[in-house]
């Protein structure tokens, strides 16, 4: 049984470092293959990868060409049983592949299967497990109404620690048979970005196999990091709902045009919202390690005082605005995202620093921009 992960690349490079590592250390004792497709990437994410990760497969696009067609790219070229769609901005555990792939084999008619994802502070993703987009299902979601018996958005039928049956699952993670992917034609090329998972997820119910969200492996996503979500976000987002049911759904001329009026209310209301996130004042920084230099280093970098924590005592901070950075040469990523979500609260902020690597990220927000500090 061989895994093969595709992990399509724009622009976010120490993220994309920080995935490949976490995903290394969540493959050796698999037989497994790593592909990354860069999509014309303007940062340094291609020489980052040839020089730190020589054994992964790097695909190089000279333009950008989208979601779908990249992550296409990837699965044409790779050897694996198993494909695992994996977005950039995530990490894994060290058991998160072995964990899935256990699960997976004793699911019936399974055809695709994803995660928990949680934010870069912790919080539960809840499009993690959603319901199919219906056209009523995504006017309801569109003016934030419920619609009688209509289903909503959301999959809330499932627990967010659960296992369960679902619609649809999120593009970031997910995993399923190469036969079963190439079955239904991959992604629909048609979806430059946004709505490929949903159509995929529909395509694999459609032949009749089912979609399983794995409520009890966590991974991080740190979602907004690759997208604005500023008008264009939403013309985009609400267009490719849009295709989706034209694609699935029977045509209704009054629907689609009361959506469509809904779409460009909705992107020049956004227009004239303000979508920056203030970065927070943090208080105290404390750090998960047992480096001096590094702590050292950080003192230097925050121009605040860096002090050492146990994981154990970091149950104990108190009300300030505080940021726990785990250093991965001590703390295992299995055990920083399980810190994560232990503890999560209003004034708790995380950031990482991969082993080896000279910086920390992470992100203050569920749906913010992450933060990538160098030192």
């Amino acid at each position: 049984m061989k895994l093969s992960v595709v992990i399509l690349n724009y622009n976010v490079r120490y993220f994309l470092e920080l995935c490949i590592l976490s995903v290394q250390k969540a493959i050796t004792t698999l037989d497994a293959e790593i592909i990354v497709i860069d999509n014309n990437s303007p940062d340094d994410s291609c020489a980052m990868v040839r020089e730190r990760f020589p054994d992964s497969i790097l695909i190089e696009n000279k333009e950008n060409i989208g979601f779908s067609k990249a992550n296409n790219q990837g699965v044409a070229v790779a050897k694996g049983e198993y494909i695992c769609i994996l977005n950039p901005d995530t990490v894994v555990a060290e058991d998160t592949f072995i964990n899935i792939l256990e699960i997976f084999k004793d699911l019936p008619s399974i055809g695709m299967a994803g995660p928990k994802l949680i934010s870069g502070v912790g919080v539960f993703h809840p499009e993690s497990k959603r319901n199919i987009p219906s056209p009523l299902t995504s006017f309801g979601r569109l003016f934030k109404i419920r619609l009688g018996k209509v289903k909503n958005y959301y999959s809330d039928h499932i627990p967010i620690d659960g296992i369960g049956n679902v619609d649809i699952l999120v593009g970031a993670f997910i995993l399923v048979k190469k036969e079963n992917y190439k079955s239904v034609g991959g992604f629909d090329e048609d979806y430059f970005m946004y709505g490929e998972d949903i159509d995929l997820s529909y395509k694999i119910k459609k032949k009749g196999l089912e979609n399983y969200y794995i409520g009890t492996i966590p991974v991080i996503h740190y979602k907004g990091e690759s997208t604005d979500r500023n008008a264009e976000y939403i013309k985009r987002f609400y267009g490719a709902m849009r295709l989706f049911y034209q694609k699935h759904f029977r045509s209704n001329w009054f629907l689609d045009f009361v959506v469509s009026v809904g779409i460009r209310l909705t992107s020049v209301m956004q227009s004239f919202k303000n979508n920056h996130k203030e970065k927070r004042v943090i208080d105290r920084y404390y750090l998960v390690s047992e480096n001096n230099k590094l702590k050292q280093k950080l003192t230097n970098v925050l121009q605040k005082e860096v002090q050492f924590i146990s994981l154990e005592s970091a149950d104990n901070l108190g009300y300030t605005n505080n940021e726990l950075i785990f250093d991965n040469e001590l703390v295992s990523f299995s055990e920083i995202i399980s810190s994560m979500q232990r503890l999560k609260k209003s004034n708790m902020t995380f950031k990482i620093r991969p082993i080896g690597c000279n910086f920390i990220l992470g992100s203050d927000f569920s749906d913010g921009k992450g933060e990538v500090i160098t030192f």
